[in-house]
């Protein structure tokens, strides 16, 4: 019966599994990746944020996490995670069933020849539309208690505060934006994820080391790629909090680009480029570990439980 479990081709759990099965293994990976990479997240947004003050200003990684944990206390870099937690969990759980439906849908799944690139990009691509509908008031939620000075003493609250002096549109008037750089994002990540899945495991068996690669390479890759739109996503989710009158009017994705571009140049929309990418290389690699891991885990027991009762 084991051998029956273990030699099965890897490539096709997707297609076999159910939609359940899925959402479960989507909302630990979803979990897991954020809550384990949260702190260089939040060091990525500090160095984003357009401050007109000194003592929000750092010049690198390092300076960053010092000055944070020095002046602010380590605890810090850990404000905002409940809101990550709260809603990564159904966000991701939507995401990796949405992928795995459609990738299944638009021919990624078929047995030939091939990386099937187009299918499992546009599989990526509506992913991220369905789940960044859900997670984007829980990115502003998060931001808003990262940035320097935050007064919100919890996630709720600052919902609540946000809500109150902003409206409903604050919590979505970077979603345009999040979705001009989430699909590329998503659609090169799961592109290069399953080409380099392809290329290091050409047999389809899962091996948890193939995982960790291909998702570290794509999630690299992709958080490199997408750089400039992310500086612009946090200008505009943390808009609210900005003592800058222009940034606080900011309207939209070409606005906030003329604003970052006019105030540093070219090397402004990289802002963040290397705390970007060291927190999102890993919790890629983290987020395919788990959701593979788990989707494994569930299909085999599924697997095991129809063996017998065949027997």
């Amino acid at each position: 019966m084991m051998d029956a479990v273990e030699d099965h081709d890897y490539e096709s759990l997707g297609a076999n599994s159910s939609m359940l099965a899925n959402a479960i293994a989507g909302a630990l990976a979803g979990i897991a990746e954020h809550s384990i990479m949260y702190p260089v997240d939040s060091i990525k947004t500090r160095m984003q944020v357009l401050s007109p003050t000194r003592q929000a200003m750092y010049t690198g990684i390092g300076n960053a996490f010092s000055r944070i944990t020095t002046t602010e206390g380590a605890r810090t870099l850990w404000r905002g995670i409940n809101s990550v937690v709260i809603g990564a969990g159904p966000a991701h759980a939507l995401y990796f069933a949405t992928y795995e439906q459609c990738k299944e849908a638009f021919g990624g799944n078929v047995a030939t020849e091939g990386h099937h690139l187009l299918a499992t990009g546009a599989a990526g691509a509506c992913a991220t539309i369905a789940a960044d509908a859900l997670m984007n008031p829980f990115d502003v939620i998060k931001q808003r208690m990262q940035i320097h000075g935050s007064v919100y003493r919890n996630v709720f609250e600052c919902a609540r505060r946000v809500y109150a002096a902003e409206g409903l549109i604050a919590f979505y008037i970077s979603y345009p934006t999040t979705l001009t750089m989430t699909i590329p994002f998503q659609s090169i990540q799961f592109a290069s994820y399953e080409y380099f899945r392809k290329v290091l495991n050409p047999r389809g068996d899962y091996d948890p080391k193939t995982h960790v690669l291909a998702g570290g390479a794509a999630g690299a890759i992709a958080a490199a790629a997408t750089t400039p739109l992310d500086v612009i996503k946090t200008l505009l989710q943390t808009r609210g909090v900005s003592l800058d009158a222009r940034i606080r009017q900011c309207s939209g994705l070409w606005e906030a680009s003329k604003i970052i571009y006019e105030r540093h140049g070219a090397a402004g929309m990289f802002r963040g480029l290397r705390p970007r990418v060291l927190s999102n290389m890993p919790a890629t690699a983290i987020s395919w570990s788990v959701y593979e891991y788990f989707k494994s885990f569930m299909n085999s027991r599924e697997e095991s439980k129809v063996e017998m009762l065949q027997h």
